[in-house]
């Protein structure tokens, strides 16, 4: 009598993670100190007992959060692929939480089948701490900022630009050219129109990001939301590389990676779309 032939469980999964980047170092695997990928990869060692590689969409540096970050591992295994997320949920600190995953092809790819990621900077404005919006939120309270002027300055980013003059040092990219696809700054609503909402938020869409790219660029733009700085001024700094110009990087906790785009994406919108809620405050009551 003939045996059948073995079932292979050999899969490529992906996963959408969230985590707050206040605790990590970092996505990327460090010897000495805690990062995201690490306490994944920790996690499926435990569950599968041996190593696996985990590969993201993009590498966020310490401090920074995400909504949905996309990654992926290759694995022999009879777990099925829709239930890694809450295999994986099981073994993971409160910081990082997958929100779903799927079986894609063995040549999909988190970091190269992506076409584009999307970050948000968030500035609280008011001249008041709130402690609720300080892990997620840069309060900038010394000068007020025109939402206007810094649209106004981000509108020529838009097209395929050579960023030089945002892109840090210690990179190994051996070139700065970025396809910006989208670039808003816009100061959120508020439940009384009379007054204004004290959050602006900055998101910038695009093929990739050089190493530093958003803070350097917030930090920077805050100059124009003062008026020190014309949107000109801005333009002009950026085309013509003024590297030396751009001296103040915004702090990481401001910055949120919202979501990576792909051509045929295995998972619903609502896993993935808009999964960090826009931050608001009340109105001061008349």
């Amino acid at each position: 009598m003939m045996s059948s032939a073995p079932t292979s469980t050999s899969q490529r999964v992906a996963l959408v993670i969230q985590y707050l980047g206040t605790r990590f170092h970092g996505w990327q695997r460090q010897a000495h100190h805690r990062s995201v990928q690490g306490d994944i990869e920790d996690a499926l060692a435990k569950i599968v007992r041996h190593p696996v590689t985990l590969y993201g969409a993009g590498r966020t540096d310490s401090g920074v959060h995400a909504a949905a970050q996309v990654a992926h591992f290759d694995v022999d295994s009879p777990i099925p692929a829709r239930r890694w997320a809450s295999v994986l949920n099981s073994y993971l600190p409160e910081d990082i939480v997958i929100r779903g995953s799927a079986a894609v092809p063995a040549n999909w790819h988190a970091r190269f089948s992506a076409t584009w990621r999307r970050y948000r900077y968030t500035l609280f404005t008011d001249s008041r701490p709130n402690l609720f919006l300080r892990p997620y939120s840069w309060h900038y309270y010394y000068q007020p900022l025109d939402e206007r002027r810094m649209q106004a300055a981000l509108d020529p980013l838009v097209g395929h630009h050579h960023l030089a003059a945002f892109h840090r040092t210690n990179s190994g990219r051996p070139h700065s050219w970025v396809d910006v696809q989208e670039a808003t700054c816009v100061r959120m609503a508020t439940p009384k129109a009379k007054h204004l909402s004290p959050l602006i938020q900055i998101e910038v869409q695009a093929s990739g990001f050089l190493y530093g790219m958003m803070r350097l660029l917030v930090g920077l733009l805050v100059q124009v939301g003062q008026g020190i700085r014309s949107p000109d001024s801005f333009t002009e700094l950026w085309k013509t590389e003024q590297r030396d110009q751009v001296r103040y990087s915004a702090p990481a906790k401001g910055l949120c990676l919202l979501r990576v785009g792909y051509p045929d994406f295995p998972m619903p919108p609502e896993v993935w779309f808009d999964t960090f809620p826009h931050l608001l405050v009340s109105s001061v009551p008349s």
